[in-house]
């Protein structure tokens, strides 16, 4: 079956040469530069910057928790915990094994959903000990990974893709070609965002492209 190209409804321009994570806590979007060592506070209607926070352990996705930033950062990965007020971290989580593996991360409320390569799964962590609840098996390395309240959505690098799975099943529901190449991705509650790398801008989906069922897998 061909693959279906989705159509992009909105970008803003997005800081720095290394798009790493994205994510939304309601008012901005955050957004993590690991050559800049910058995570950005962006205005969703302009994508001015209104501030940036110089952090050296950004690696990939981040998310909003608690009030807090959790950045995947360091070597092996972990959460980073940062005040996003001030920049100051707070903390180190740690994702057990550790590895290389994890590169998407979004909060919600039954937990951390996490995507890992090499083997490619998302899972469901406990917040408070970072044990394994769930485990899905997926099917292409992924790169950054937002949730909706029905799905799990995550990006595939180098193939250009953004998948959706059912989040109570966790069964693959459909992929799309979008433009560019996808990291980290987060959900404003209408659109489902993605950095575009190497355009160094943000881009906005439908959700309803990733559910039609003409965009199944």
């Amino acid at each position: 079956m061909t693959t279906p190209t989705a159509a992009v409804q909105r970008s803003l321009p997005a800081p720095g040469s290394y798009m790493c994570g994205l994510t939304f806590d309601g008012e901005v979007f955050w957004h993590s530069d690991q050559d800049g060592e910058l995570i950005s506070a962006i205005d969703p209607a302009s994508g001015e910057v209104r501030r940036s926070l110089p952090n050296p352990w950004v690696r990939a996705d981040l998310t909003v928790h608690n009030g807090e930033l959790h950045q995947i950062g360091g070597r092996p990965k972990r959460l980073v915990r940062i005040d996003p007020r001030t920049g100051q971290v707070l903390g180190h989580v740690t994702v057990a094994p550790p590895s290389g593996r994890l590169c998407g991360v979004e909060a919600a409320p039954e937990g951390m959903w996490m995507s890992l390569r090499s083997p490619d799964v998302v899972q469901l962590r406990d917040f408070a000990t970072m044990t394994v609840q769930r485990e899905i098996p997926i099917e292409a390395p992924p790169s950054g990974l937002t949730c909706t309240p029905e799905l799990i959505v995550f990006g595939e690098y180098e193939a250009g893709l953004v998948h959706a799975i059912d989040r109570q099943s966790g069964r693959p529901l459909a992929r799309v070609r979008v433009e560019g190449r996808p990291t980290g991705l987060t959900y404003d509650g209408e659109y489902i965002w993605y950095c575009d790398f190497p355009a160094r801008e943000l881009k906005a989906l439908c959700v309803e492209d990733l559910t039609e069922p003409a965009n199944a897998a």
